[in-house]
This record gives C-alpha cells, structure tokens and sequence, in this order.
C-alpha cells in the first residue's frame, strides 16, 4: 500500500507541477526552495545539528504555537541541536525572525521516502516533533526504520477532517483502515489537544497506550512585545481622533469583501472608524487592495508608513482602511484594538487563533466556521467572551454593540483573557512527554 500511495503522490506532483511552475516564474514562489523540499540539507546545518531536536510546524500559526516549546526543548537539552522546519515560505519567514535560538531551518521534505531518508541521514535526529497532525505515511515509516521516534505534539483532528476521514473510510475503507492503522502505529506519542481529538486518533487506528492529553500550546503563546509600528499605530489613531480602531485579522480569500460590509455598517453610526485589515496570507495582499479599491475607500498600506518618519497624517481625513500587508505584526496589533474580527471564519476555512486578541482582553468576534479552533470558540461562546456572528450586517451591529456598550465590552474581554490564563501549562506538560521518550531512548 506504501508503494501505492507513493505512485500517487508522485502522479499528483506531476499533474499540478505546471500550476506551480508558472506560480513560481512569476512570483518567484516554490522554486528556490525545490532542492530542500527534495531532502537536501544545507551543509551548515548538517555539520552542527547531528543528534538534533527537530520541530515541524507548517506555516505562522503553528510556529508560533511551537515558539514556547522549541524555547523550553532548548533549555531542557542544551547539548542537542535544535532544527526547525516549515512547509510555507511566510512560516519559514517567520521561524527565522523568532526562532533566532534555532541552531537550524529548515524545508520539509516532499513525502518520499528517498527524500525523507536524506533528511534523516543527514540531520540523524534524536526525535522529530510534528506540530498538530501532518500525517505523512512515507515519512513517518522511514523515520521508524531510521530508529527516531516521532511525537506528535499539540495534536487535533477537525470536524472537517474527521468527516473527510469518515468519508474516505466508508468507500475504501478495506484498503485505506488497515494502511491508516500501519501509519499510526510508527509515531511514539501523540499528544492531543483534547480529549475528542484523543478518542479520534485512537478511532482511526493509533494504539491507545500512546495517546496522551496535554492540551493546546497556542495557550501558552507569550503575549507579542508591543512594537515600533504599534505605538505608532497607537499614537496617530488617537492623534487624529480615528476611533473605533478595528483589527480584522487572518481575513482570507473571498472574506476581504465581507469586512468591507461590515466596516461600511459601523461607519453608518460611527463616521471616524479606522479598520486594520490584515489578509491571512501574502498572495491575498493585492487582492485585499483591490476590494478597498472597489469599495471606494481610501487606504494606506502598512509596507508605505515609516513609524520612524511618519506622524500619522495618513489617518487625519480621507483614509479609512489600513493594510496590513506584513507577516508578523498582527498579534501585536490585536492590543489596540476597540474591536476585533477573527477571519476564516465567514467563510469555510475552519477559522484561525481567537486565542491572540483574548489574550488581550479583547472579545473575539468570529463567524459560523471555527472548527479547527471548535473547543476553544464553545469555551469562549459559553463564558459569554465572544460573540459569534452570522453574515458581514451581523458583524457591523456586533461591533456597533460592543463599542457602545464598554462595560459589556470590557467584561467580555476580561473573561476571554481569563481563559486564556486558566488553560496554560501545554508547553510544560509537552516537554516532559518528549522529554520521558529522549531520556527513554538514551537509557535504550
């Protein structure tokens, strides 16, 4: 079934090769990487991280939830290496902005397994972390044959995927159970976020006596340090007397429109609103600008503001919007904030990290598809902490409610930040998980 599964993958690459080879000429996306993603270590890595701890977290949300691990892994074993790897270019970004303690990053490997064995010749890692659950069938079994074990850390299971599995499972399930249930039977741990994701990855075949429960990392997030831009964000929104200030963070493709509605139903009632829009992804930049263009909006683009050498005379009069067309600077962001809205959420893309305005005492306002953040969203929704809304008009009175109610306002936040501080402790009781089968391995 393995070789059948990797004729698969490889007739996938090759029927969508000419879609990424045309993205890649022209917007210089894929190709400089291709060598990585084909199992090549740089030699500066593979010469100082033998032995290594090494953590994958795909794009920026998973970073950052990895951050607080990666960062105790590192004290806990100073004497081994520690290799971060990525699967997108804004997480690999963004790993090498935080993770400056990282002894290496890295590409992730295509799911080959001649690649896979490159990598794990060349790093020869004392353990491999995957963050939530990038179920990679070739990978997973060469590392077994390798000897490394792989944990699964901060692992869930969607709805969205559970019932894809589900799916899947009913059709071709004579097959597929007993292929799925070999996979799963390669990792060492698999260290769920909650007790559903538990009892799912155990009904889809991983041996129950390696599940553990240790809860959500993204918990455990430190708070962002308030940066230059977000001073100067403070500052010039007060100077020019831009209140409300809304952050509509992670928007994604097709949901840029739909704040914009909902921007437009607050500016009915409150004429000085100022709206940060941040897209959830690079490509969505343009795109986003072209919807305030529509919209025919005045806007500004956080790539054109110096903190430095700008006062804030862009926000005096004619400006409304402000693109947030960087990587990073959103969470930070989420602190100045009258109001907020959480993207991928009004449209199917499961919704992305409440957690980060919460954090701040801001309630989070989000749409009917939160469920890749399910567990937290119900959390929030019963401890009356956020508000979930139905279309763009529901978003534009929500915010209109909440602004015009700041007890209410306050009090919502208060309880989303309390949330967040009840549920920490992920991080330590994840290490000491790792921690148990490192120790195990070196007594082996």
């Amino acid at each position: 079934m393995f070789f059948v599964y990797s004729i698969l993958t490889a007739i996938g690459m090759l029927v969508t090769s000419p879609y990424f080879l045309l993205k890649g000429l022209r917007r210089g996306k894929y190709l400089a990487n291709l060598g990585a993603r084909f199992g090549t270590v740089p030699p500066e890595v593979k010469r100082k991280c033998g032995g290594c701890i090494w953590i994958h977290s795909v794009s920026v949300g998973e970073v950052l939830a990895a951050l607080p691990l990666a960062r105790d892994l590192k004290k806990e074993f100073p004497d081994k290496p520690l290799v971060i790897s990525t699967t997108t270019e804004t997480g690999q970004k963004l790993a090498r902005e935080r993770m400056e303690f990282a002894d290496g990053v890295i590409y992730f490997p295509f799911d080959w397994a001649w690649a896979a064995r490159r990598v794990m010749r060349a790093l020869r890692p004392a353990c491999v972390v995957i963050l939530e659950t990038e179920i990679w069938p070739n990978f997973l079994r060469v590392a077994h044959r390798e000897g490394v074990p792989v944990i699964f850390a901060n692992g869930r299971i969607s709805d969205r995927s559970m019932r894809r599995y589900s799916r899947l499972l009913s059709l071709f399930g004579f097959v597929l159970r007993p292929f799925l249930r070999k996979t799963l039977s390669y990792p060492a741990l698999f260290l769920a976020q909650t007790d559903k994701d538990a009892a799912r990855v155990e009904e889809l075949g991983m041996p129950p006596d390696r599940v553990r429960v240790t809860g959500n990392l993204k918990y455990d997030s430190p708070e962002p340090p308030e940066s230059e831009f977000g001073r100067w964000l403070a500052r010039a929104v007060e100077k020019y007397g831009r209140r409300p200030l809304i952050v509509a963070g992670s928007v994604t493709a097709g949901e840029e429109p739909l704040v914009l509605i909902a921007f437009g139903v607050l500016q009915g009632e409150m004429r000085n609103a100022f709206l940060v829009l941040a897209p959830r992804k690079p490509d969505r930049f343009d795109a986003a600008a072209k919807h305030i263009e529509e919209s025919q909006r005045g806007y500004i683009r956080r790539s054109a503001i110096s903190p430095a050498s700008n006062d804030g005379l862009a926000l005096s009069s004619g400006t409304s919007v402000l693109l947030l067309d960087s990587i990073g600077e959103l969470a930070g962001i989420y602190r100045c904030a009258d109001a907020v809205y959480v993207g991928g959420s009004m449209v199917p893309a499961g919704g992305h990290n409440v957690l980060e305005p919460a954090g701040f005492g801001k309630p989070p306002l989000f749409g009917t598809s939160m469920e890749n953040f399910s567990g937290i969203a119900d959390l929030l929704l019963a401890r009356h902490a956020a508000r979930r809304v139905e279309n763009p008009e529901d978003l534009g009175v929500a915010w209109i409610e909440l602004i015009g109610a700041p007890e209410k306002n306050r009090a919502m936040g208060e309880a989303a930040r309390a949330i967040v501080e009840e549920n920490r402790g992920a991080t330590r009781r994840t290490v000491d998980q790792i921690a148990g089968v490192l120790r195990g391995r070196s007594r082996a």
